[in-house]
């Protein structure tokens, strides 16, 4: 493994971790007392490693997904020691370690060495989500089943791409959130792709922003299946932007359908610097 140049302000090495799992059976990320969740059973390997630490190894990641939720390609960070850091040495890389002591439904793709200010929350540009729908019109699979929300009718990807087009840009997502204490519900909103995969017929909605509030994913792709299946226009979304939570009938869908799939940062010289801005409490008078 390349020596660590990222040295955090309290005299620690910073590692970014590349990870995936299937979420179905775990309580979320975010570690929580006599629950399995993925953070844990991260910190379980690692604590085999380097050895316990009080501090959960400093470790942030660039999303806390929900209960349920999958990711192919999450981002976190840890910070060692360089007593923890003579643990690692010569043997096998420590993603493959890892791998061999945390549970098979979570796995480490890669740890690496973090460039100088870089930090797996505040340090990222966008993040992007894919959830996947079997509508009435896909074969019955039971492979599906853990990764894809199944529907017993119909849905038209035309209306949803067309009503998906209300989301986009700078906007308060209120309506479309369950707002935390001390936190914004104001998100960019980059893109939102809605297609039909050609193999098998499932629905795939793609969306991307700089961040996601909770639930704001699942609460989109609740007001996408309802302009899908005609029970809403675009114009009954555009006005349910403009009020608060619970003040529209959409409904926050199941997390098994959703994944995180990507999660960019800007170039190395450009970390710090994103990870600042990242940490305004955003307006809508932000430029975009």
């Amino acid at each position: 493994m390349k020596q660590p140049e990222s040295l955090t302000a309290d005299g620690l090495f910073r590692f970014k971790l590349e990870i995936a799992y299937d979420g179905t059976d775990f309580a979320g990320w975010a570690k929580q007392p006599k629950l399995r969740t993925v953070q844990g059973e991260i910190i379980r390997g690692l604590e085999k490693i380097f050895g316990k630490d009080k501090d959960d190894f400093g470790m942030r990641v660039a999303g806390r997904t929900d209960k349920g939720v999958h990711a192919n390609s999450q981002i976190a960070h840890v910070d060692l020691s360089e007593k923890q850091l003579k643990r690692i040495g010569r043997g096998h890389p420590v993603a493959e370690r890892l791998n061999r002591i945390i549970d098979g439904d979570v796995r480490i793709i890669s740890f690496e060495p973090a460039a100088p200010g870089f930090d797996a929350r505040f340090s990222a540009l966008f993040r992007r989500y894919r959830y996947s729908i079997a509508d009435k019109s896909v074969t019955p699979n039971p492979m599906l089943s853990r990764f894809a929300l199944t529907v017993p009718w119909a849905l038209d990807v035309a209306p949803m791409n067309e009503a998906a087009k209300e989301f986009y840009g700078l906007k308060d997502f209120r309506a479309y959130c369950k707002e935390r204490e001390g936190t914004t519900t104001i998100r960019v909103l980059r893109e939102i792709v809605v297609k039909r995969r050609k193999a098998d017929g499932v629905i795939e909605i793609e969306i991307e922003a700089d961040a996601f509030c909770h639930n704001m994913v699942r609460s989109i792709v609740g007001a996408l299946m309802a302009a899908g299946s005609g029970r809403a226009t675009t114009e009954d979304i555009r006005k349910s932007l403009t009020g608060k939570r619970n003040d529209h009938a959409y409904k926050v869908q199941s997390p098994h359908g959703l994944s995180l799939i990507k999660i960019a940062y800007p170039p190395k010289s450009k970390l710090a610097e994103q990870a600042m801005l990242a940490k305004r409490v955003r307006t809508l008078d932000d430029e975009i």
